[in-house]
């Protein structure tokens, strides 16, 4: 890259923000780093020069008013709004509407304003690439798994929106929607920290995806030819053939 550029991606603390962050840093990029939790955030930073840490809440808007403020005038080409998370394994006769709210609001709501943040500095720049960190709960709803599958559905018609919306400007829009990925937040925090539920969701398979693996899908997608663009990647686990359908033995 001539001009180093910069990568801004969210939700970057830990698990598959963390492992982007440390790829595209390593790649070139200069990388803002954001996400709540500041002390994670500079322990992601000692690993590089390349990285600086943020702090941000995406459902803080003055938060993303600092952060745009803060990036005004510098070469930002990348946004990847990895914030999000599911917060209940409840049905939906059990589930608490507050819930719904919340990861209505990280997911989608806090994308939203992201977009709208870094968009007009893309514009300025001359190019740029939209990244959502979906899921495959944004094609297949599963039982037990509404609040998130409706916020993920919501995320992945965000990025088709985008897309057509964007349409004549310099800048990709894509869908990145992963399956089974092994991480050491998600599923427990999903479970209100019940580690023992959580393994239960990795249980047999002894080749999930990690973080790391999502991270070179992104990776693969933003560095690409400016004229190429990936409209939505779905990776699995060899063992996930489906959202259900799932290979619990050695493979």
């Amino acid at each position: 890259m001539s001009t180093r550029q910069y990568a801004v991606i969210t939700g970057a603390s830990s698990g598959i923000g963390a492992a982007t962050a440390r790829l595209l840093a390593k790649n070139g990029y200069y990388v803002i780093a954001a996400a709540r939790r500041t002390e994670m955030l500079k322990a992601l930073a000692a690993q590089d020069s390349n990285i600086e840490p943020y702090t941000l809440d995406v459902t803080v808007q003055s938060d993303v008013d600092g952060l745009a403020k803060h990036l005004e005038g510098k070469p930002v080409s990348i946004l990847i709004n990895c914030a999000g998370g599911a917060f209940d394994g409840d049905s939906v006769n059990d589930s608490d509407p507050e819930i719904w709210k919340k990861t209505y609001d990280i997911n989608v709501v806090g994308s939203v304003r992201m977009v709208k943040a870094m968009t007009p500095i893309m514009l300025k720049f001359g190019e740029g690439h939209i990244v959502m960190i979906c899921s495959t709960a944004s094609h297949r709803v599963y039982e037990n798994g509404g609040s998130y599958a409706a916020a993920k559905f919501a995320e992945a018609s965000l990025v088709e929106t985008l897309r057509l919306e964007l349409n004549g400007q310099p800048i990709r829009v894509t869908e990145i929607a992963p399956g089974m990925v092994k991480t050491d937040e998600f599923a427990v925090l999903r479970f209100k920290g019940d580690r023992e539920k959580a393994a239960k969701v990795y249980e047999g398979v002894t080749r999930p995806l990690v973080a790391e693996d999502v991270a070179e899908a992104i990776r693969w997608s933003v560095m690409l030819p400016s004229h190429f663009n990936v409209d939505a990647l779905v990776i699995r686990p060899l063992a996930q053939a489906q959202v259900h359908k799932v290979y619990r033995q050695p493979l």
